[in-house]
């Protein structure tokens, strides 16, 4: 190992290993280079065997970047090294010590689908009330219990409401469920190899003893049972050393514990802590700016990241009227950075806080011709809770359709199960009838009760529908509908995340649906299902490797990329509104926009629109995100950006027919703006009526003066402003 691979703080950080060591590495400073040279140190400089090295990290990725990069290093014998995810290294103990609980060794992992398919069965068999929370819930909650090591017996003695009385019946039956079917889940997967240890000490020294140096990575990611884990496995030798960055633990909401890093000293006594704080990433530009919002937060280490790299650009700021203004300003910066700097699509990432946000993204990226893709998500139109309403929206255009009719039958539930279902079909082959017309004859199915009135109701539901579909415009008719499906109740009453977000994407449809209404002239659902289904073509002139990439801001830890646009900087929205009141959500919030900031590799754009539309469908005045008033001004390039709506006649393809059609026209963009004065050397003095693109072919209009109308190419005209 060359030392001029490593700076002095990296170097001494690989070198301490007499004592626990805790190395804080902020964003981009080179901590998986850390990590690997110290494995290789051990193995090479301090005579340790592979086998007795332990390395965790948490993602599958990660651990095999690690296994690729250390290979690099020692060759063949890494094979022997114990590297993977939490999850991955307890699943290989409890193959050989489960028995110890009374399992055998071929016990399955089940995964979430399967959990909640368990706890659906459970539900029905127990006769529990759920009162419209789904099994999704109750194994979320289930998971997150698992994660503060809270067990059945505590949780039956603080029930403080009903769904927490069904929790406290299901988590013992659940528990009971998984040992009948040999099973575990991941939870159990951590939870597990403490039980053992704690029934079983021998077992514990084994491995203490099989594991002479323990490395962990992410560590502020951590949750209670991985934190005792890596303790109970350490204890005996105290040879451990983990990495992490406590201004990145954005994970709290689903367990992590921020505090297994800030206090390892306490739990570790004799500790060396080391900072890496010499980014190999950002400009320092980007820099200060994620510093000057991070350094807010009271809860963290302290430290500052710097980098012998370039200044860079300052990072732009963008304030729009609403959010598909906001997608045009993102649009014209990224055709502005790919005319002026050569750049391709793969070098753009736009991020946000909440899925719903992708919706108007989408349909401006597609509207471009622009490849991208989503990671960490599903595109708008593909999500379930949309597909579900689509669905409704082609049974009442099509009512032949019986797979849109079979995916919404039994929703939201009306006591419509696959069995009578089944049933349906066979009498409509039967009498050569539709799916939908023979929900009017369940007698004839030897149906009765809420079998037979759920069939009922749902068949007068869709003719009802049907007989408006003609009368009101998609807008109204797709508002009335949710309304009367109570998607709204049914949601908000779940109580949850998840379902807090379906919500909003429920919203986001009718707003989307709203915006076809106001600028097309055929307002009907045929035409919206129509202009959507074109919407989520694939558009295959694209090279599919060179996309703009869409992610939520928790997705995108980890990663990096040239030019990062962080949407939707607006208080209530990021911050989002239940973190505001909570300092400790708020501080997490505030991490999460240092992770967002610091994927940049060479300019950020942050963008806020204060009458975006919200989860309530109305559109609200918003103030720009806390977390912008943060920032120094010096650090900040204010983009002036506006674009208006214009009607054109476009000729149909088809029809030959012209039509009138609405599209976005940019007014203004940074130097030039609609209304603005200026004089040209050979027409004189005039006023510019619209703005179009923006760098090299940006194009401008100028009315001159005797009415002389002019388009320009802004590179070219040398047009003075005048006051």
């Amino acid at each position: 190992m060359g030392k001029k691979d490593l700076n002095n703080v990296q170097r001494k950080a690989v070198e301490a290993i007499d004592n626990p060591v805790l190395i804080f590495a902020g964003a981009g400073t080179g901590k998986t280079r850390v990590l690997t040279h110290k494995i290789a140190y051990l193995v090479q400089q301090k005579g340790f065997n592979p086998e007795d090295i332990l390395a965790v990290t948490f993602t599958n990725k990660a651990a095999e970047e690690m296994r690729n990069r250390i290979h690099s290093i020692l060759g063949n014998k890494s094979s022997f090294l114990n590297i993977g995810t939490f999850h991955s290294i307890c699943a290989r103990l409890l193959r050989k010590e489960i028995r110890v609980l009374g399992y055998n060794s071929d016990f399955a992992i089940y995964d979430t689908s399967d959990q909640e398919m368990l706890i659906k069965s459970l539900i029905s068999n127990m006769r529990l009330k759920t009162d419209g929370f789904s099994p999704s819930m109750y194994r979320s909650r289930l998971s997150l219990y698992k994660c503060k090591l809270d067990y059945s017996e505590d949780l039956v003695k603080n029930v403080s409401n009903p769904f927490e009385e069904v929790l406290a019946e299901l988590y013992p039956a659940y528990t009971k469920s998984l040992k009948e079917n040999n099973a575990v889940d991941f939870g159990d997967l951590i939870l597990f190899p403490l039980l053992i240890f704690n029934k079983n000490p021998k077992i514990l020294k084994k491995y203490q003893n099989q594991f002479k140096y323990i490395l962990v990575d992410e560590y502020q990611d951590t949750n209670q049972p991985q934190f005792e884990l890596v303790k109970l496995l350490s204890g005996l030798h105290k040879r451990i050393s983990v990495v992490g960055d406590d201004d990145q633990s954005i994970y709290g909401w689903r367990g992590a514990d921020i505090a297994n890093i800030l206090q390892f000293e306490k739990e570790f006594p004799n500790c060396e802590v080391f900072k890496l704080e010499q980014n190999y990433r950002s400009t320092s530009t980007i820099l200060s700016v994620a510093g000057a919002v991070v350094e807010n937060n009271e809860y963290r280490a302290d430290k500052k990241l710097w980098t012998e790299g370039r200044k860079g650009e300052k990072v732009g700021l963008m304030e729009t009227f609403d959010e598909l203004e906001e997608t045009d300003g993102v649009l014209e910066l990224i055709q502005q950075e790919i005319q002026q700097k050569k750049r391709t699509f793969k070098d753009f990432v736009i991020l946000y806080r909440t899925n719903a946000q992708s919706r108007a993204l989408e349909e401006g990226l597609r509207r471009k011709g622009i490849a991208y893709n989503i990671i960490g998500g599903m595109k708008f139109y593909e999500r379930k809770e949309v597909k579900d309403l689509l669905a409704y929206l082609r049974v009442l255009v099509n009512p032949v359709d019986s797979i849109s009719l079979k995916r919404v039958i039994n929703f939201p539930p009306r006591g419509i199960g696959a069995k009578t279902v089944e049933k349906c079909e066979a009498l409509a082959e039967k009498k050569a009838l539709s799916l939908l017309e023979v929900l009017q004859f369940p007698e004839e199915m030897g149906l009765k009760g809420k079998q037979a009135a759920g069939l009922i109701e749902f068949f007068h539901l869709i003719e009802k529908y049907r007989g408006l579909k003609d009368k009101l415009d998609a807008s109204e008719l797709s508002s009335v509908l949710v309304d009367e499906l109570g998607l709204t109740n049914y949601y908000k009453d779940q109580g949850t995340e998840e379902a807090n977000d379906r919500l909003q994407n429920i919203q986001e449809l009718l707003n989307s649906i709203d915006q076809f209404c106001k600028h097309n002239e055929d307002a009907s659902i045929r035409s919206f299902l129509e202009d959507v289904s074109l919407l989520t073509a694939i558009d295959t002139w694209n090279d599919s490797s060179n996309q703009v990439t869409l992610m939520t801001l928790h997705s995108a830890k980890g990663l990096e990329f040239p030019v990062v646009f962080i949407t939707g900087l607006e208080d209530g929205l990021f911050p989002i509104s239940r973190a505001i009141e909570d300092p400790k959500q708020l501080e997490e919030e505030r991490r999460l926009f240092y992770v967002g900031i610091t994927r940049a590799q060479e300019k950020a754009y942050l963008h806020y629109a204060p009458n975006r539309r919200r989860s309530s469908g109305a559109v609200g005045f918003g103030q720009a995100s806390r977390f912008l008033q943060e920032i120094p001004e010096k650090y900040l390039d204010r983009i002036n950006f506006h674009s208006a709506l214009t009607r054109r006649l476009v000729k149909d393809k088809k029809s030959d027919k012209y039509k009138l059609k609405h599209v976005r026209t940019i007014t203004s963009f940074n130097e030039f703006g609609r209304g603005d004065k200026v004089e040209h050397r050979i027409f004189g003095k005039g006023m510019i009526l619209a703005v179009e693109g923006a760098g090299d072919n940006q194009k401008i209009t100028v009315v001159f003066q005797g009415n002389i109308e002019k388009k320009l190419i802004s590179k070219y005209a040398n047009l003075k402003h005048l006051s």
